[in-house]
């Protein structure tokens, strides 16, 4: 079969569209680019959107293949895990001199946004590459480019190094115990935005990835949209880590929505900053100047459906 990339068009375009079950109008866009990589993730295939001979033979024979091992040379579930929540996760580890060996067990979930790009990699080879120590989160959550819409990463879900490692992702708080003994996420979102639509850089928003929210947060109104798969994929996220790590999610944001209502439960707390509170938590309850991860009606509805 052709080998197809963003930019082909035709009649292979179309069977590629029909065999991913999208809209078949012979264009390969960023839908069909997306497509492509959550078929790849779902396979075990290398994710880079482009549709050679292994991801044709993987579409066209996915029914009889789905019950058999991929050959030994194109076996990729190295770099892949699934979780019992239909969740694929891709491991693109730091080099290990760039994360710490975890001292004991995690008792804490930290919700953060990168206030940056789309790009989950991007965002991991930043962090392999600067001279700030061994600061990150062990997973990165790919998003929407706010300024063009572009949703090629939305979704796809990054480990930044392995379950037994943590890096510094909290920053200076009342509790050294709590960064040793946390697993943080890191949503690729810009953040906030301004009565003209536009970021903490000066980039102008496209109208679709603008929320805006029924009571300000931290002064801000108008945020960075979380896209539906991002809340989706942070929700299987969440059941993951509370069955992998024993965390009981119940506690911490979602006791905070229920005594404070929403806005103010992702607001700075005390006794969250002082290591007191576990289970799920936003970088801003321990943190009083940061402009992070922000009340989505859609993210409190996920807090509030944990049991």
């Amino acid at each position: 079969m052709k080998l197809l990339k963003h930019g082909s068009e035709g009649p292979e375009v179309v069977k590629l569209q029909k065999l991913l079950k999208i809209t078949a109008d012979g264009q390969f866009g960023p839908m069909t680019h997306k497509a492509v990589i959550r078929f790849q993730m779902h396979n075990e295939l290398h994710p880079d959107g482009i549709v050679g001979d292994i991801t044709w033979s993987m579409l066209v024979h996915a029914p009889r293949l789905s019950n058999e091992s991929i050959d030994e040379d194109t076996d990729a579930s190295s770099q892949y895990f699934k979780t019992n929540f239909n969740q694929s996760i891709h491991r693109y580890h730091l080099d290990a001199d760039q994360y710490l060996k975890k001292p004991g067990k995690n008792e804490y979930f930290f919700l953060h946004h990168t206030a940056g790009g789309a790009n989950p990699y991007t965002c991991i080879d930043h962090w392999n590459r600067d001279s700030r120590g061994r600061i990150a989160t062990e997973f990165v959550l790919g998003g929407q480019d706010y300024k063009s819409g572009n949703a090629d990463y939305d979704g796809i879900m990054v480990q930044a190094f392995p379950e037994d490692g943590y890096g510094w992702h909290l920053g200076k708080t009342g509790s050294g115990y709590m960064n040793k003994h946390s697993i943080g996420l890191e949503i690729c979102s810009i953040g906030y935005l301004d009565n003209e639509d536009r970021s903490y850089v000066g980039s102008k928003a496209v109208a679709s990835q603008i929320i805006s929210l029924d009571e300000a947060f931290r002064r801000k109104l108008k945020w960075h949209k979380y896209s539906d798969d991002q809340i989706e994929e942070t929700h299987k996220l969440i059941l993951y880590i509370q069955e992998r790590d024993q965390i009981d999610m119940r506690l911490g944001l979602q006791q905070f929505i229920k005594k404070y209502g929403p806005t103010k439960a992702f607001e700075f707390q005390e006794d969250a900053y002082y290591g007191k509170i576990k289970g799920l938590l936003s970088h801003t309850n321990v943190r009083k100047t940061k402009m992070d991860v922000y009340p989505d009606p859609r993210l409190i509805d996920v807090i509030m459906s944990i049991k």
